[in-house]
């Protein structure tokens, strides 16, 4: 197994997790506590830093995003500074160039920031806002250049370009629309990032926008379904409950080689989608069971491996990634509504 560092947010214990990577598995070096409801957070590998999102609490009348230092060897993280969010708590974060640049989403409060970061690791206050009913994630292209928001309630990605004064500049057009009622929630780009994969929630789907990588505008062109038939799950509908009504609850994705991979928190299942040569997707060659209610999962810088988080669940499952297969290695004591996974 290659070495590395996995942490996992687990918001129902205001907590961080910190695991090694051993030829044995996971190996559970510290929990950091002090994180209010962390829900997500960004790593800066290089420097060993970690951007938390953080709610309010007794010290703190606003939430806020908090900066801690990540020691390697003991796992421990250490606060070092916070900013304020009077708006409210970010559901995504995500960093860009090479970790001087941090953006985020708001679900509840509806808006998207982008942030300096300086060399210590201090965050400003938004240099930039945008604002669409819940938002669920941003992620911005491999150069810097653009940056993607996506609105699950308006089915819309919000396409931008993001200036040296990290000013935020909408594309013409401003959005790219995903079919209406699906829902759309997490993105990730293809390796040569001329295409953009993007999870539904509501129809449990993977989109495929085809990208221009010279001026980022996305283009849909289709969508493959990612959920199990097996479990005749029905299309959500907002602010229901899916697992009252046995809804599809669409959550995370992310690639390997050549596969997209996206979780499914009703029937608490990662779904493995082929990627053919011209970017589409074959339908999903096979459901693992994973936690229950998967709503956070990553993967390993050299895609050997895959670690799963449940919100039901206190422990996080270790697999070795083979194609479009899971080996599961061992399943790890983790803490309370364990959400968000990231390689370190």
């Amino acid at each position: 197994m290659s070495s590395s560092l996995v942490l996992v947010a687990n918001a129902g214990d205001s907590s961080i997790s910190t695991f090694r990577v051993t030829d044995a598995g996971l190996e559970r070096l510290a929990v950091t506590a002090g994180t209010t409801g962390c829900s997500n957070f960004a790593v800066d590998v290089d420097r060993g830093l970690v951007y938390a999102s953080v709610k309010a609490d007794d010290d703190n009348p606003d939430a806020g995003i908090l900066t801690l230092a990540l020691d390697r060897e003991t796992g421990a993280l250490t606060p070092l500074s916070r900013v304020a969010l009077p708006g409210g708590a970010m559901n995504y974060l995500s960093l860009t160039r090479q970790g001087s640049v941090l953006l985020g989403a708001a679900y509840s409060g509806g808006y998207g920031i982008v942030c300096a970061v300086g060399d210590d690791g201090v965050v400003s206050a938004p240099t930039a806002e945008v604002r669409f009913p819940r938002l669920h994630s941003v992620l911005a292209s491999g150069d810097g250049r653009h940056a993607y928001f996506v609105s699950l309630e308006t089915d819309l990605i919000a396409q931008y370009a993001l200036g040296d004064d990290l000013s935020l500049s909408a594309l013409d057009p401003a959005t790219a629309d995903a079919p209406a009622g699906s829902g759309p929630r997490h993105l990730a780009f293809s390796d040569d990032e001329r295409t953009v994969y993007v999870l539904t929630e509501f129809t449990g789907e993977v989109l495929r926008f085809r990208r221009d990588p010279a001026n980022g505008i996305l283009d849909f062109v289709d969508a493959t379904p990612a959920h199990d038939p097996s479990e005749k799950l029905r299309h959500s509908v907002i602010d229901e409950d899916p697992r009252e009504n046995h809804y599809v609850w669409g959550a995370d994705i992310h690639l390997t080689d050549g596969v997209v991979w996206a979780s499914e928190r009703t029937a608490s299942t990662l779904a493995a989608l082929r990627i053919d040569a011209d970017g589409s997707l074959s339908a999903p060659t096979g459901f693992a069971a994973t936690e229950e209610q998967p709503r956070g999962f990553a993967v390993s810088d050299d895609r050997a491996l895959l670690v799963a988080a449940g919100e039901r669940s206190t422990t996080v499952s270790l697999y070795r990634v083979d194609g479009a297969d899971l080996h599961l290695q061992g399943r790890y004591e983790t803490g309370r509504g364990a959400n968000w996974v990231r390689f370190a």
